[in-house]
C-alpha cells in the first residue's frame, strides 16, 4: 500500500498526499470511487525516473470527509492547482484516470496549469456520462446513506467489481472499500455520487483542443462504464496520436492491465 504521510489544508479541506522517487516531478490523479491506492502497482515502476506525487481527492481515501462538503469536480481542479503551488512544481508529467482525467483537463483549461506530458485513460471527459445507478443515488442520497452496513458493503463490492474486466482480488476490494466503510465513509461514498454532475465537463468540453505537450490516451477495450468510442473521441480532440486500445481491460486498468499504464508513461518519458 502507498503511504500518504503529508497533509495540506486547501479551501477548508485536509488533503492527504505522498511522494516517491527521484527526478523531475510526475503527478498521478485517481478517479472515483477510488483513491491514490490505485497507483500502488504503477508508481513503484516509475519512481526511478521521476519524483511521483500522489494525493487523495477531497472527500476520498484518507483526505477529509465531512457532512456538507463540496467534493464535486468543481472543487478538485482548484485543489490540484493549490497542490502544484505548494509542491513548487511547474510542467510535471501527469498521469490521470476517470475523475482524475476530468480534474487534469479542467486544471489545464480553467486554471492554466501546464504539463510536460499527459497520460490519460478511461477518463470522465465527454458527455454523456453517469450510469443509471449514479442517477438513482442522486435522487435518493439519504436512503442510500441510511442503509444497514451489510447492505452497503454488498452494494459497494458489487459496484467496484463492475469497474474491472477481471475478478478483483480480495486485497484490491479491501483497498478500495476501506475508505467508504463506517458511518463517515458510507455517507461520503453516496455524497460523492450525489455530487456527480455532467455540467462540470460540459463547461470545459468546448475548450478542448490539442494540448501543448505530448498526450497519450489509453482506453480499456472492456470498459463497461465509459465505452471505448469515448476514448477515440477524446484522443481526436486533445492528442496528436490515436487512442490506444488496451485489450482485456475494463475501466479500472490499474487492476486489469497495470503494465500497459507503466509502458505508456515510460514511452512518454523517453530514454
Amino acid at each position: 500500500m502507498l503511504d500518504l504521510p503529508y497533509a495540506s489544508s486547501i479551501e477548508g479541506n485536509t488533503v492527504r498526499w505522498g511522494k516517491m522517487g527521484t527526478g523531475a516531478p510526475l503527478v498521478a490523479i485517481h478517479g472515483t470511487p477510488f483513491s491514490s491506492q490505485v497507483w500502488r502497482r504503477v508508481i513503484p515502476h516509475l519512481a526511478d525516473r521521476r519524483t511521483v506525487y500522489y494525493f487523495d481527492l477531497v472527500g476520498y481515501g484518507l483526505s477529509e470527509m465531512r457532512e456538507g462538503q463540496d467534493v464535486s469536480l468543481a472543487m478538485q481542479n482548484n485543489v490540484m492547482a493549490a497542490l502544484f503551488e505548494e509542491w513548487g512544481i511547474e510542467r510535471p508529467d501527469v498521469l490521470a484516470h476517470d475523475f482524475g482525467g476530468a480534474t487534469a483537463l479542467r486544471a489545464y483549461y480553467l486554471n492554466g496549469l501546464r504539463y510536460a506530458s499527459l497520460t490519460i485513460f478511461d477518463a470522465v471527459a465527454l458527455a454523456p456520462w453517469g450510469s443509471p445507478f449514479v442517477q438513482h443515488v442522486r435522487q435518493h442520497e439519504a436512503a442510500f446513506t441510511g442503509m444497514p452496513d451489510y447492505m452497503h458493503r454488498a452494494l459497494l463490492a458489487a459496484y467496484l467489481q463492475t469497474a474491472a474486466a477481471n475478478p478483483l482480488s480480495d486485497e484490491a476490494l479491501q483497498a478500495y472499500s476501506a475508505p467508504w466503510l463506517g458511518p463517515i465513509g458510507q455517507a461520503a461514498f453516496y455524497r460523492q455520487i450525489a455530487q456527480m454532475n455532467q455540467r462540470y465537463t460540459d463547461e470545459v468540453e468546448p475548450l478542448y483542443g490539442k494540448l501543448d505537450c505530448p498526450v497519450s490516451v489509453l482506453w480499456g477495450s472492456e470498459d463497461a462504464w465509459i465505452p471505448y468510442s469515448q476514448g477515440e473521441r477524446l484522443a481526436g480532440l486533445i492528442s496528436r496520436q490515436p487512442c490506444v486500445r488496451v485489450e482485456n481491460s475494463g475501466h479500472l486498468m490499474q487492476e486489469d492491465r497495470p503494465e500497459a499504464i507503466v509502458a505508456a508513461v515510460l514511452k512518454q518519458l523517453g530514454p
